[in-house]
């Protein structure tokens, strides 16, 4: 069955709010990873750094809320009231390709469907309604 989880991006306030939204629905962070922590994060600006990479509030046994920080360069990308993903974790890596194939059909490619350094099956798509989608497929760890 495919999970759906809301994905919230911010400028610079995504800890903020994950916290409060933590406040009001209870929960607890299950990743909290800042840019500083990346390959590449020592060339940031010491503000960047300090920015959220991905944030993951785990609520009950099913509801996750995730959330991220732009970067100085995608400020303009972030609009409060749209400043969302619906984000899909895939079952397969085929289910990935098929979902954000019929998905970006008649809309716009954000970031083609690759591998990604945190090792998922990973790329974001605006559908042809403007609805804005992850697709992420993650194999199981041997």
């Amino acid at each position: 069955m495919l999970d759906f989880n809301p994905y919230l991006h911010f400028n610079g306030t995504a800890g903020e709010a994950m916290n409060f939204y933590k406040s009001v629905f209870g929960g607890e962070f299950t990743i909290y990873s800042r840019y500083a922590e990346v390959a590449g994060g020592e060339k940031m600006s010491p503000e960047e750094q300090q920015r959220f990479i991905h944030i993951s509030l785990a609520i009950g046994d099913v509801q996750t809320i995730m959330a991220s920080d732009n970067l100085e360069a995608m400020q303009d990308r972030v609009t409060p009231g749209t400043n969302f993903h619906i984000c899909v974790q895939a079952e397969s890596e085929k289910e990935a390709e098929k979902l954000f194939k019929e998905l970006s059909k008649d809309g716009e490619v954000e970031m083609p469907m690759n591998k990604t350094f945190w090792g998922a099956y990973f790329g974001m798509c605006r559908d042809k309604f403007l609805v804005k989608w992850m697709i992420n497929y993650t194999p199981a760890q041997k």
